[in-house]
């Protein structure tokens, strides 16, 4: 008896090079003895509907797309209450959470191996009432992702965050935050604030992956104070170029439950697309919430 995929893709992720293999991915994991029921999204929350309609009826869902596309995934899965594993092509313009695990670039090697692979226990995180599978943040650098057009996207892919960002430099404003995180309070003017399970953020910003586990029941919290004068804004550069989060401007600690007190107008950006602002929002860490088609690599 043959197994059951369901297969989503997003046609316009990236430069759309992943629809141009949709041919030879359906090859490989019929190939590896599954029936595969294709959808190809046509728009925001498609995927997650499709996801959490069909997930009791399979043995495996893969998703073929950027972050977004693996974050409705995730959310379609994980409100389904269906346990099923999850297998990841990244085919989108910048791919933080398969960058932070090291999943191929190439399109079918990462469809073999996701047919080759074991399911790996990943932690996932939850903002009110929505999940992210990487980062939720505000401040400089996160309009970036959803403000900047699709075909830009496609057209530049990961410079058109990095061009984006550095424009927003100039009209950057700081946001008076409060974080209560695991109990202790952190309050502050701050330029930009991440809660993240990744070592890659926004494609900008890489965190220490000595310093970040993705399945520890925790996430990160980093936290970039306003600088009053230049000398605050080398220093905090410096600091992240270098990985050293020990500086006067940067907050970095993990936690398993963070509440934040802000601003109602202040927008956030969960995995790259834009949420709306809350005055009081809770964000906590749902220990291995998701199992990850990964093969594990062999030590030489």
């Amino acid at each position: 008896m043959m197994k059951k995929m369901l297969f989503v893709m997003n046609p316009c992720s990236g430069m759309r090079r992943a629809a141009r293999y949709l041919t030879e991915i359906i090859d490989i994991f019929n190939r590896a003895g599954y029936e595969v029921i294709t959808h190809i999204t046509g728009g925001q929350a498609d995927a997650t509907n499709i996801v959490r309609q069909t997930a009791s009826r399979v043995d495996l869902v893969v998703c073929c797309g950027g972050d977004g596309t693996f974050n409705e995934t995730v959310s379609g899965l994980l409100s389904s209450g269906v346990d099923v594993p999850i297998g990841y092509i990244p085919a989108g313009s910048t791919n933080d959470f398969a960058a932070s695990l090291g999943l191929p670039t190439d399109i079918l090697q990462a469809a073999r191996d996701i047919v080759e692979a074991e399911p790996v226990c990943y932690d996932v995180g939850k903002f009110g009432d929505r999940y992210f599978s990487y980062v939720a943040s505000f401040g400089a650098f996160t309009k970036a992702s959803y403000m900047t057009p699709q075909n830009v996207k496609n057209a530049l892919g990961h410079v058109a965050y990095v061009l984006e960002g550095i424009s927003e430099l100039s009209q950057i404003r700081k946001e008076h935050v409060c974080f209560e995180i695991d109990g202790r309070m952190e309050e502050g003017d701050f330029i930009f604030g991440a809660i993240s399970n990744s070592t890659s953020v926004g494609g900008i910003l890489t965190l220490d992956p000595r310093q970040v586990d993705m399945s520890d029941g925790k996430l990160e919290v980093m936290l970039v104070r306003a600088p009053t004068d230049l000398k605050d804004l080398s220093e905090c550069l410096i600091a992240l170029q270098k990985q050293k989060y020990n500086c006067a401007m940067i907050t970095f600690c993990s936690a398993r439950k963070i509440r934040v007190f802000a601003d109602p107008q202040m927008p956030w950006t969960l995995d790259g697309e834009r949420e709306d602002g809350h005055d009081m929002v809770e964000v906590e860490n749902v220990h291995h919430a998701i199992r990850l088609m990964q093969r594990v690599k062999q030590n030489d």
